[in-house]
């Protein structure tokens, strides 16, 4: 049974052009081709990314958020209640008006009370912005790293320039050393993101992530698997280009300090627009589309692949209009924000009366203003 699945999956009428055989790609007279068990190193390399991601958040990540004063704003405790917090555990966080009302005579607690427990206890559940700038200081780092790295590969090769020699000879193309490193090294990155996607912060676009995760790794997968290694190194670079400008907006974001955090912003917006959904579709997936139909007839990798391409695009048009909806925002003068951040809740004029008669407290502590901003 296992036999007939696997004999099924490598047919090789799935993965190759027509008249081509896996005894075509194996390694002769010097010149070595990509092979499926070359993939087997990136699952260990995923779970060593994850160690050194842990040891550079640690150790490398948080002295830089204490140099560049990044602070935690004090967040007001959820007074310990059974009742509220079987009903927020089990039932929702975000309970209706009839259910605000419900509570409150189970609780013994008026409904300013209720409503007011359940924003400080959704806080809690926030993560914090320390959490938030030490996971965008990584991306930073693998990111801007990977593509340079990506560029070094690719920009003396023929095909960054003319995207007809991506085909030439295909798939009869040897692999070079640079490209096996740089595929096992961005495909362990992707695996390390969707193993931790779970405990990293979550954001409104949380299924968009998941289904972005898996589209790389498949893409990145078949292009090894049916030697579109030269398409594969291309595409990806194309997407590290754009990547830690993001990130690093983020980290100045945290820090505070706006207008940088503004400029790089509007530099990131530029290049996304200008790589997903310019060189992307028009200069790359033209290649990908109608390049290699003068070579060979179409065949299901071939097909598959652009399907992936189609989807992955799709992502990034979605991501576009949120750029777009954060570009409008900073052009008006308003603070550029994360679209998909989930934002704090602030309590109601209820605590404001508490802060002018006590001075701002925090579990009877007094509490220091942190919403100072940083100017360039």
């Amino acid at each position: 049974m296992f036999q007939t699945l696997y004999s099924y999956f490598w047919w090789e009428r799935l993965w190759l052009p027509a008249n081509l055989t896996w005894a075509d790609l194996e390694d002769r007279d010097g010149r070595v081709y990509a092979k499926a068990s070359d993939l087997y190193i990136t699952l260990p390399l995923a779970f060593l990314f994850l160690v050194v991601r842990h040891l550079f958040e640690t150790y490398v990540a948080t002295p830089l958020a204490g140099l560049l004063n990044v602070k935690e704003k004090v967040r007001l405790k959820a007074t310990p209640n059974a009742v509220l917090e079987k009903f927020y555990a089990a039932t929702t966080k975000h309970p209706k008006q009839a259910d605000v009302e419900m509570l409150s005579k189970k609780s013994g607690c008026t409904v300013r009370q209720v409503e007011r427990w359940f924003r400080r206890r959704r806080n809690q559940d926030r993560p914090s912005l320390l959490k938030k700038f030490r996971e965008a200081s990584w991306r930073f780092t693998f990111y801007l790293i990977a593509f340079i790295a990506g560029m070094a590969v690719i920009v003396d090769k023929p095909w960054f320039y003319d995207l007809r020699e991506v085909w030439k000879g295909y798939p009869i193309q040897s692999m070079l050393p640079s490209q096996y490193w740089y595929y096992m090294i961005e495909l362990s990155f992707y695996w390390s993101l969707l193993f931790s996607i779970a405990s990293d912060v979550k954001r409104k676009d949380f299924k968009e992530q998941i289904i972005h995760h898996v589209a790389t790794i498949i893409l990145i997968s078949f292009s090894w698997f049916a030697n579109y290694i030269r398409a594969g190194t291309l595409i990806m670079a194309l997407h590290d280009s754009s990547d830690y400008l993001l990130e690093s907006a983020k980290m100045f974001n945290y820090a505070g300090w706006r207008n940088t955090c503004n400029n790089i912003f509007i530099v990131f917006a530029a290049v996304f627009i200008i790589t997903r959904l310019v060189i992307l579709p028009f200069w790359i997936m033209h290649c990908t589309v109608f390049y290699p139909l003068d070579l060979y007839p179409a065949f299901f990798g071939y097909y598959f692949f652009n399907f992936m391409m189609v989807v992955l695009q799709s992502l990034h048009i979605f991501w576009a209009y949120l750029i777009i909806r954060m570009a409008q925002k900073f052009i008006t003068g308003k603070v550029v924000e994360d679209e998909r951040s989930d934002r704090e809740e602030t309590d109601n004029s209820e605590e404001e009366e508490e802060v002018a008669k006590n001075g701002p407290l925090s579990n009877g502590h007094p509490v220091l203003n942190n919403n100072h901003r940083k100017t360039d």
